[in-house]
């Protein structure tokens, strides 16, 4: 799943737009009718997309950057139960007949994306063509990420569960730096920040990462695989399965 490497600019053409996995993936004929309807837009650290229980009006379909999807308890208590980057799109319950989520979609990190009206994308996936196709396998290798990472957290230690966050957010990101604080990565798995400052100093001591001023930055990629679980590589062997396209 390469990363693209490229800073958009804010205007839609079709070169940027096939820089998202999806829309290049889409039949040539279909993307062009959609251009002239994706809106460049910029996504800015902490956005938020769409929240809990509202109706959603666009996908989006991000080019670079990463999108959180956080379940939200009443008490305000949040936990990520999986990421979005330039391999997908954030907004599933509009084409699966829900219109709605009980989930939360925000920023994680700073980017941008194309944004596509509902009711553009339900047209054409309801004609179950090439859209539903291809958006049906993108679904099956997000709901693998999301049982998986409630696997993790219930079987697997805070520093796999760490090492795997990590190596998800790299995956989606052209460079080896993450812009986030210890507080944010909690809050993203559900812990104590205590917890998460413990394991990236271990991290840190072992010499697979640099932390610095709400910054990690991987020092050693193939460290952080051998020290994470089995969850990365069933979240990734999907994805590579699913989203791999002639």
């Amino acid at each position: 799943m390469p990363v693209p490497n490229h800073s958009p600019a804010p205007h839609a053409d079709k070169q940027k737009a096939q820089s998202n996995l999806l829309l290049g993936a889409l039949p040539h004929a279909l993307l062009e009718r959609w251009l002239p309807q994706l809106e460049l837009m910029e996504l800015p650290l902490g956005k938020v997309l769409y929240e809990a229980g509202g109706v959603e009006k666009y996908v989006y379909f991000p080019t670079c950057g990463i999108v959180s999807l956080l379940y939200v308890m009443k008490n305000g208590d949040a936990a990520e139960i999986a990421v979005v980057g330039f391999e997908g799109i954030v907004g599933i319950s509009l084409f699966m007949g829900g219109n709605s989520t009980p989930s939360h979609a925000v920023v994680q990190s700073a980017g941008w994306c194309f944004r596509l009206k509902a009711k553009t994308l339900k047209d054409d996936f309801e004609q179950f063509g090439p859209v539903a196709h291809l958006l049906l396998r993108y679904t099956q290798a997000l709901i693998t990420q999301m049982a998986q990472t409630a696997v993790c957290n219930r079987h697997h230690s805070l520093d796999q569960q760490l090492c795997r966050w990590l190596l998800l957010s790299l995956d989606r990101l052209p460079g080896i730096e993450i812009a986030m604080t210890q507080e944010l990565i909690a809050n993203m798995l559900g812990v104590r920040r205590q917890g998460v400052t413990e394991c990236a100093v271990k991290l840190q001591d072992a010499g697979l990462i640099r932390y610095s001023r709400g910054r990690i930055t991987v020092s050693d990629r193939k460290g952080l695989e051998e020290r994470v679980c089995e969850c990365y590589e069933v979240v990734k062997h999907e994805y590579d399965r699913l989203l791999t396209f002639a």
